[in-house]
């Protein structure tokens, strides 16, 4: 409580809050076994509920309170874009993005929609597409019409590779570009798109791009 978990190894963590969720009983093997098959503690929270269960010993509750611990994460993050301005940091960006679509299997895309003041709409965060695991079909009227509707003045777009690569493919330049025209017809900025793949991110406003 004095220190926060600086200084703790991973699997440690996880002891912890399985010790929330499994009281009374001595869950380090546990702990380090969740670590070791998900490689680390982003794999294990990023992991469907099934999948978590399927470890040995760790029973029904520990799962569904290893998901909330998760989805209350992302939702912090999404509160904190709704009360500041939301392109002071792009760590913050990736953060937001690799906690709501970092560990999915298939590609999604995402559109966050905001005020005048860069900040995020209330409930402003939408999928727009979902795909294969290398593909995601998305298409400039569609984020200009669904930015109309939501009365945005701007919109951050972002999307995961989940081959681990975040360097953007030319399709996903040749697009950003089509939305940046799309976008400029209605007088709607789009400030940043953002490509997420494991450990490694991409932001086309600071590649330039944008």
């Amino acid at each position: 409580m004095r220190t926060g978990l600086e200084g703790f190894s991973e699997h440690e963590i996880v002891e912890l809050l399985l010790t929330l969720a499994i009281p009374r009983r001595d869950v380090k093997p546990a702990a380090k076994e969740l670590v070791r098959r998900f490689g680390g503690l982003r794999g294990l929270l990023d992991a469907s509920i099934e999948d978590v269960r399927a470890v040995p010993g760790i029973g029904e509750v520990a799962p569904v309170a290893l998901k909330i611990v998760r989805e209350t994460a992302a939702l912090y993050l999404r509160k904190e874009g709704e009360s500041a301005p939301f392109l002071g940091d792009v760590g913050k960006l990736v953060d937001f993005w690799r906690m709501r679509i970092g560990g999915l299997r298939h590609e999604a895309v995402q559109v966050a929609y905001l005020d005048a003041g860069y900040r995020l709409i209330r409930e402003g965060v939408e999928t727009l597409a979902e795909g294969t695991v290398d593909r995601a079909a998305l298409y400039p009227r569609r984020v200009v019409e669904s930015a109309l509707r939501r009365g945005a003045a701007a919109i951050v777009l972002a999307h995961n590779h989940p081959n681990g690569v975040s360097t953007p493919s030319d399709a996903d330049t040749v697009l950003t570009r089509a939305i940046v025209r799309a976008l400029d017809t209605v007088s709607i900025r789009l400030l940043d798109h953002i490509i997420v793949a494991g450990d490694t991110h991409f932001s086309f406003r600071n590649a330039g791009l944008l």
